[in-house]
């Protein structure tokens, strides 16, 4: 999925948003849809990865993406658009969230819910229609501008993205922001306008990370947070399956036992915390700290290399391979187990998480779902440790993210 996200602030906030009022009893939930089947490529997901923290992406791993499983093949498998039935875990479905925008020319659109970005973007009517084939857009109202307000994203192999800001409507899960900013496109590269199930996303990172110049704009949430009964927002992201968002209340059918909090340092904008120690399968717990992100929109689970290393060790056959860019086993190995402990609390990724999908169509060699921090200086806690748990995003005096097992784990 795409994400884009910036490592550096630009103003101080001031922009304020006004929301209707919404139902203090209740809140509002978003329920996933899928949008295709795809072939997963292990590689390609680090690539993206390094290009949304704006790091260099080793010439290995590029050519290991390249190896790897593409959407083309997988047209050419699927024939009719079904996915092949076997092997499983080769493919996936892209989850995405509908969101309307406009208040003029009023569009529905289909989002990637980032927790590590702060941004509102979207395809627009500002586009070549070329660019808009496949996609659908917002619609902008030039009463609604911001004057002088842009943004530009840009990697150092040339994709990115650039345009405008608008102060417009945005409805989610039946909640309005009147004068939302939304990042409207007037350009995109190729590889961004290819990518025609996904027409943007919604940030719900905190407003630090932002990337509107010269003044950054608030997130949605943060828009409609005080509207709220609770300042929060929990994430059920689903193996294989759709998952939903619920702003401002907890449902107790999405997770079992108690929610393990800790406090979350937002000093650079993301929801970052540390946990105390690892465990293996059934062996003993490991203590060190592990500082990272929680963030919805990164495919697998970043760890420093100590920690990768000492979970391969107990995978038969794990090698570290620089043709396939990252760690791989037999494809009928079972990986162990893998837990990170938070306040003493063990909280578990079945193993069967982490075989993440063939390197290549039919191979019997798989791609480790676990792979190191390696360029990017901090862990990244993705949805291959997301999948796993209900994850409270909690936005009080004391901002803090809580984690309990979905039912069934």
């Amino acid at each position: 999925m795409w994400s884009f996200a910036s490592l550096t602030a630009a103003l101080a906030l001031t922009t304020t948003v006004i929301a209707t009022p919404i139902d203090h009893r209740k809140g509002f939930s978003v329920k996933q849809v899928q949008r295709k089947v795809f072939a997963k490529n292990g590689p390609k997901t680090i690539v993206k990865t390094l290009r949304k923290y704006g790091k260099p992406v080793p010439a290995h791993i590029l050519k290991a993406a390249e190896l790897g499983p593409s959407d083309d093949i997988f047209a050419t498998l699927a024939g009719n658009g079904s996915a092949p039935a076997v092997p499983a875990d080769a493919y996936d479905s892209l989850y995405l969230s509908p969101v309307t925008i406009g208040s003029t020319n009023p569009k529905t659109v289909n989002l990637d819910f980032d927790t590590g970005s702060g941004d509102l973007w979207v395809f627009s009517s500002l586009q070549a229609s070329t660019q808009l084939e496949g996609h659908d857009y917002y619609k902008v109202d030039a009463s609604k501008q911001i004057p002088g307000a842009s943004w530009d994203i840009s990697y150092a192999d040339g994709s990115g993205a650039a345009g405008k800001v608008y102060a417009d409507k945005v409805v989610v899960g039946g909640v309005t922001a009147t004068s939302q900013a939304v990042e409207a496109a007037t350009s995109v590269s190729s590889a961004f306008a290819s990518d025609t199930d996904t027409d943007g996303l919604l940030g719900l990172s905190f407003s630090d990370l932002n990337t509107v110049r010269p003044t950054r704009q608030k997130t949605f949430f943060d828009n409609v947070r005080d509207a709220l009964p609770s300042p929060l927002f929990a994430v059920t992201l689903k193996y294989h399956a759709a998952g939903t968002y619920d702003f401002g209340f907890l449902d107790s059918t999405k997770y079992t036992g108690k929610i393990t909090y800790t406090d979350v340092d937002t000093s650079q904008g993301w929801w970052q915390f540390s946990f105390s120690g690892y465990t293996v399968g059934t062996a003993a717990e490991k203590k060190t700290s592990i500082n990272g992100i929680a963030d919805t929109g990164t495919t697998l689970l970043y760890l420093p290399t100590a920690v990768v290393k000492a979970y391969y060790a107990k995978v038969s056959g794990a090698t570290n391979s620089n043709t396939y860019g990252g760690y791989v086993f037999s494809c009928s190995t079972t990986p162990p187990d893998f837990s990170l402990t938070l306040n003493g609390v063990k909280l578990r990724v079945p193993g069967k998480y982490i075989n993440y999908s063939p390197v290549q169509t039919g191979s019997s060699t798989c791609f480790g779902g676990i792979q190191t921090n390696d360029g990017l200086g901090f862990s990244i806690f993705g949805d291959l440790f997301l999948k796993s748990k209900y994850v409270v995003h909690e936005q009080g005096e004391t901002p803090r993210i809580g984690f309990a097992d979905q039912p069934g784990l």
